[in-house]
């Protein structure tokens, strides 16, 4: 066997071993006429690309053609001496980078343009090399409480560009890439729409300036990890918005504080109300009142239209069933600007309390119980190397290789993989938004409003249940038999009112003793309610994010409700 293909008896002894190997080697190419012994070291490549910058044009080519001649001669060596020295360059090129090789470590700028410049064949076969020089950074650190940040807000109020904003002030995109959307929103006309792009990532949303899939970004504060869902505000995409309310812990209202706008948005067509509403009956405890585009010139942060704003809309806020004391907050704030959202600013010298971005980080931690059953609503599924499906874990705690339950099917699935916010883990517990890479099933057999569970706890399933409905909007009477659509967590499914059992009334709480025939607005009832297909649900009492839903009828949200039994099913 040629000696030189053997490995050294040990790598210490590699130095001093260096000198005996160039021999042989040397022998081994007298046929092919190259001194192999300069280009046995690859430390001095860092010295070496920059010095022929300096010589005339005519010599740079012939250097950089005979080095690649000479190169292409001595891959063996080139590879041997790599294998041979990969364990001690490993501690060193961390350390230092500039000295070992160009490739790997930061450099300088002008020695990183002067190397891209002359030698782009010497930094692809380096970079080549340094690939597995990156590796995974785990973060170490205790993981901060995740949040669920949902905005919401009539269209064109300024979700999608706070959004943005916050992204920018919290260092998530960098400025490179929004003077890159501020150049294209320009072309199109669209100066001030530069910072929504960071959300609205699709042509047609950009196009439009409307959102209309729910947009997900992160941030982290010192002592929190934030998840934003940017929710639609045009009302034909009020689904969509109901989906991305199930899944946060903490909503912010946009309101406009633009002459006429506001307005808009809070009258009876207008996506403030309903959406306040939506919000409230998907489970968000606590809301944060953005008044926004206070630097417009009809508002010019006037604390008259701010306070005006305010009266508005804490009356209607209270009848929702919010706690003006508790639940909500208002602030005065500027999107585009980003005037009070991580700085106070000076222009509104009477407002006092903290700005956005410190305010939502001096929330109290909200307690989650993670020793309960395991329930994931599914919110979407895609292929992608296997089934891919995305949701909040409402309960309980995931970790890799665990065995769950698909409910209503009842397919055990195995847990490959676990995303949480785009970083891979091997947990997860209560409140955080994951993708899991399921392994046991196929992307077809899954639909979204579908839920994993542990084996031991599954959750409910069924087709006709009872529950307590509030009639919000309708214009005629609603009797049984009525059809409608049924929003309950992630799920949407046609649904009938099959019988109403009795009529609640709104102070007392008493309930009637007779059936009625009808219901109408502002009424509440108890009704038995049958879905067309199975779905998985609980019951209010056990758990209410399962357990709370909306219906809606010709776009309009006209019912909201809670689950107060589930009835089994007679074959």
């Amino acid at each position: 066997m040629d000696p030189r293909d053997t490995a050294p008896d040990s790598w210490e002894q590699e130095d001093d071993v260096e000198a005996t190997i160039d021999g042989q080697l040397e022998s081994a190419f007298t046929t092919l006429n190259v001194n192999a012994k300069p280009f046995v070291p690859n430390v001095n490549a860092a010295e070496f690309i920059p010095s022929f910058v300096m010589k005339p044009h005519s010599e740079n080519l012939d250097s950089a053609v005979e080095m690649l001649s000479t190169m292409e001669c001595t891959t063996p060596l080139e590879n041997g001496d790599t294998e041979m020295s990969t364990e001690e360059p490993w501690d060193q090129k961390e350390a230092e980078p500039n000295e070992e090789e160009p490739g790997g470590g930061d450099r300088g700028p002008a020695v990183q343009a002067a190397t891209e410049e002359t030698a782009p064949e010497i930094i692809e076969e380096e970079e080549e090399a340094s690939v597995p020089k990156v590796p995974l950074i785990q973060p170490d650190a205790p993981k901060k409480e995740h949040i669920n940040v949902v905005f919401i807000g009539h269209v064109d109020a300024g979700k999608s560009t706070i959004g943005g904003q916050i992204m920018y002030l919290t260092g998530m995109v960098d400025k490179r890439t929004l003077e890159k959307y501020e150049r294209e929103a320009k072309e199109k006309n669209r100066e001030t729409w530069y910072l929504s792009w960071a959300l609205d990532t699709n042509q047609e949303e950009r196009d439009k300036g409307k959102t209309v899939e729910v947009g997900r970004a992160y941030f982290e504060t010192e002592k929190k990890h934030f998840t934003i869902l940017d929710a639609p505000g045009h009302k034909s995409f009020v689904p969509n918005m109901i989906g991305g309310a199930s899944q946060a812990d903490l909503a912010v209202l946009v309101i406009s504080a633009r002459k006429g706008e506001f307005e808009t948005g809070f009258e009876k067509g207008g996506q403030t109300r309903e959406h306040a509403m939506l919000a409230k009956t998907a489970g968000v405890k606590h809301l944060i009142v953005l008044v926004n585009k206070m630097d417009d010139p009809t508002v010019n942060w006037s604390l008259e239209r701010y306070e005006e704003c305010k009266e508005k809309l804490v009356p209607f806020l209270k009848k929702v069933g919010f706690n003006p004391k508790k639940d909500i907050y208002f602030m005065p704030c500027s999107g585009l600007t980003g005037a009070n959202l991580k700085e106070p600013t000076d222009s509104c010298s009477w407002y006092t309390g903290l700005p956005f971005i410190p305010h939502l980080d001096s929330l109290p931690n909200l307690n989650r119980s993670s020793d309960g059953p395991v329930r994931l609503p599914i919110i979407d599924k895609y292929k992608e190397m296997g089934t891919v499906i995305l949701g909040k874990l409402e309960s309980g705690s995931i970790s890799k290789a665990q065995q769950l339950v698909m409910m209503p099917n009842r397919h055990v699935v195995e847990v490959l993989g676990l995303l949480s916010d785009d970083v891979e883990t091997d947990d997860a517990g209560p409140g955080e938004n994951l993708k899991l890479r399921l392994k046991g099933i196929e992307e077809e057999e899954i639909l979204p409003g579908f839920i994993l569970c542990n084996a031991e706890n599954l959750c409910h399933s069924g087709r006709t249940f009872d529950a307590q409905i509030v009639i919000i909007e309708h214009k005629s009477i609603i009797c049984p038999g009525y059809n409608a659509v049924l929003h309950i967590h992630t799920c949407i499914e046609e649904v009938q009112i099959t019988a109403l059992i009795c009529l609640v009334d709104k102070k007392t709480g008493e309930k009637s003793k007779t059936r009625p025939r009808f219901v109408k607005q502002d009424q509440v009832c108890i009704a038995r309610l049958r879905t067309a297909g199975t779905i998985c649900l609980e019951t209010f009492k056990d758990f209410p994010q399962m357990g709370r839903f909306t219906l809606r009828d010709e776009g309009k949200t006209i019912a909201i409700g809670k689950v107060l039994k589930l009835v089994a099913e007679r074959d």
